[in-house]
């Protein structure tokens, strides 16, 4: 079969001619195909095995098959449809057998323990070195050294892992999509934005719902629908409605994911057992920064001690500007309420209305600022790519990223707004690996990558203006999405994200800071009328609502660290009774107290369970990785957020280097010391 299609070798592929119907007959040739490389390795005797012919084979083993699936597992992201699931799922068991196997053959594992006896490998150095070693803890914490029976049930354990987390996210897509909040009378939309009311006009005459003598208006559960709706409707028993059918995503009828959870952690735990681990948290977090479960739930715990005060503080505050302004005795809000008394409490002590930015952030001018401080800081250039084959959507652009010298180094698409075949949130991924040249004189092979979001949509003839948080996602996806580009380490498994994932969102979340300075905002936050920079006034108090409620943001993500620690750490808790509210027990002291009890977000929370493992155990990473950046960021501030000389050791310290070496190792190499915890509660205004 000509390499064709999902299997096409080229860095940008024809996305219009990747059909379901080639993706069987394709992902099982790429199969085969990738068993025979494994095969290959094992047949080997010991007298033959070179680090080459192991480890670098091994390395190169069924590459056709991760670019194929991977094409066909974003799609499922971007794409969805009843064909496209149903010969992804058909082929899931298939593709994670032939993953699973692979530290579980053992004819493969005595190869490469028959090079590790050799001479070579005592005398590897370097990134050779590296990947030797993490290959072969790779292969024993799988269960490479398990006896036969354990084995195959360790297969069976990652091939139901696999679908039923899948089965999870298709449940979450599936109730977002099935909920729409139609209103008829513009009355009732009172306290609304323009653009929220706009772009929920635009949404019904897509739905040809309505008419231009009759309009109607239509909300979803989507971010940018659902969040300025909370934030401004005032209309109690509108906001009420939406919020209690958020709240329901995950839990009802066929989409209810609650025995699902409870198989998922059943499953993580069996297999936390097999491989001699207390719990899934331990299992995972061994070679990570935190190193075991108890060390990441510490942490946030810690965090959580530091912040108690302030959170109380801010409840008590806002609860009590509630009963001023209604004239009633303090008491606890309704969550449905919230963000909106939220909102009157920030607008009253700061005269701060977040809508006021939204023309400072037209998306195209975002993107171009962005990539212009991107492109003085770290030395690369940036430029659309239109002769790309057709993307997946006509709403994607595709980009080249060069270096200053002219070199290319890979190309990303990016794809913003938000589609009902598209799941929720934002992420970046990789579609293909690249590597520098090697041995001076062969090209360097580009890196492939992707940014996604659900941001604000433009609405008529008018760009997409974002919010400033919308702002803030860009710049983070774009983070990661450098440390994937920049990746120069040349073996691709130890390349790019594939850090330890306590680490994976510091080139993230550092990217955020850029969107709180002047100097920086003055160069993407440009009027789309009058391409006038933000007014200083408007900075100013933009700026000094920065940290407002910072106690309860921080408390908000410090009860997804604690929910996900506590639910692997003791899985034994919720595989009977009231799921939501044995979750709601151990979060009690983290969460702000409401009259109707707020839902818990463990039945829609994908980052936990639409995965095999993705953030399970580990969702107290984006704290951890939070105080990295802000100690980190320190040093921008002191040398200049502009200075190339930073950005050039940030570039050659942290976004090049990969999983080349020790995570910590390499945030010394860029701070010369270790992370100063306290620079986050700093940041967040919580310590002078």
């Amino acid at each position: 079969m000509t390499k064709t299609e999902f299997l096409d070798d080229a860095k940008l592929v024809d996305w219009a001619k990747l059909t379901t119907d080639f993706i069987k007959p394709q992902i099982e040739e790429a199969l085969e195909s990738a068993q025979a490389d494994i095969d290959s390795i094992s047949a080997l005797r010991p007298e033959e095995v070179t680090f080459d012919n192991t480890f670098l084979a091994l390395e190169n083993a069924g590459e056709s098959l991760e670019r194929a699936w991977g094409r066909v597992g974003h799609l499922t992201s971007v794409k969805d449809s009843k064909e496209l699931r149903d010969v992804y799922n058909e082929l899931l068991p298939k593709v994670t057998e032939y993953h699973t196997r692979i530290p579980l053959n053992p004819d493969l594992w005595n190869a490469l323990k028959a090079f590790v006896e050799k001479p070579e490998a005592v005398a590897l150095r370097g990134i050779r070195k590296r990947f030797f070693d993490e290959t072969i803890k790779d292969f024993q914490e799988a269960g490479a050294d398990l006896p036969a029976a354990e084995k195959k049930r360790l297969e069976a354990l990652n091939s139901e892992l696999a679908q039923k987390t899948q089965k999870f996210s298709e449940n979450v897509l599936d109730a977002t999509n099935a909920y729409e909040l139609i209103v008829e009378d513009e009355s009732r939309l009172a306290g609304l934005p323009d653009s929220a009311k706009q772009a929920a006009a635009q949404s019904a005459r897509q739905k040809d719902l309505g008419s231009d003598e009759k309009p109607v208006w239509r909300f979803t559960l989507h971010a940018p629908s659902i969040m300025p709706f909370l934030k401004f409707a005032e209309d109690g028993q509108l906001r009420k409605e939406i919020w209690t059918a958020s709240s329901k995503v995950g839990k009802e009828g066929d989409q209810d994911n609650t025995d699902l959870i409870r198989d998922i952690l059943k499953l993580r735990k069996e297999k936390a057992d097999i491989l001699g681990k207390d719990n899934f948290a331990d299992h995972v977090l061994k070679r990570r920064m935190a190193k075991s479960g108890r060390q990441a739930l510490d942490f946030v715990e810690d965090l959580h001690g530091k912040t108690r005060d302030a959170f109380r503080e801010e409840i008590e505050e806002l609860e009590a500007f509630v009963a001023k302004e209604v004239g009633e005795d303090p008491e606890s809000l309704e969550p449905w309420s919230l963000a909106y008394w939220s909102e009157k409490l920030r607008k009253s002590r700061y005269d701060f209305y977040e809508e006021e930015l939204r023309p400072y952030f037209p998306l195209n001018k975002v993107m171009s600022g962005m990539f212009g401080i991107v492109e003085k800081l770290f030395g690369v250039k940036i430029l659309e790519c239109p002769e790309a084959a057709t993307p997946w959507h006509e709403e994607v652009t595709v980009f080249r990223l060069e270096d200053a010298s002219g070199e290319l180094l890979g190309y990303f698409y990016a794809d913003w707004h938000p589609r009902e075949e598209k799941r929720g949130g934002a992420w970046m991924n990789y579609l293909d690996t690249g590597m520098p040249a090697r041995d001076g004189h062969s090209n360097r092979e580009p890196h492939v990558g992707l940014i996604c979001g659900n941001l604000t949509a433009p609405v008529g003839d008018n760009p997409a203006l974002l919010t400033h948080y919308e702002v803030e996602t860009i710049f983070h996806e774009f983070g990661h999405l450098l440390h994937h580009l920049l990746g120069d380490v040349e073996i691709k498994s130890l390349n790019g994200v594939n850090v330890a994932w306590d680490f994976v969102e510091l080139p993230s979340q550092i990217m955020e800071n850029w969107c709180w300075n002047k100097e920086s905002l003055d160069v993407f936050a440009r009027h789309y009328k009058t391409d006038e920079p933000i007014p200083e006034g408007l900075f100013a108090k933009m700026k000094a609502a920065r940290n407002f409620q910072s106690a309860m943001g921080m408390m908000r993500q410090l009860s997804f660290g604690k929910m996900d620690l506590e639910m692997h750490l003791h899985p034994e808790n919720y595989y009977e009774g009231d799921l939501e509210q044995k979750v709601r027990s151990v979060i009690k002291d983290y969460i702000l107290r409401t009259k109707t009890p707020s839902g818990v977000i463990a039945h829609k929370f994908s980052h936990l369970f639409s995965s095999s493992v993705g953030y399970a155990a580990a969702y107290y990473s984006y704290k951890w990785a939070e105080v990295l950046d802000a100690d980190a960021f320190t040093r921008f501030e002191k040398e200049g957020i502009f200075n190339v000389d930073t950005g050039k050791a940030f570039r050659e310290n942290i976004l090049s280097k990969g999983n080349s070496e020790d995570p910590m190792a390499l945030f010394k190499s860029f701070m010369n010391r270790e992370p100063d915890p306290e620079a986050l509660l700093k940041r967040s205004g919580l310590v002078s």
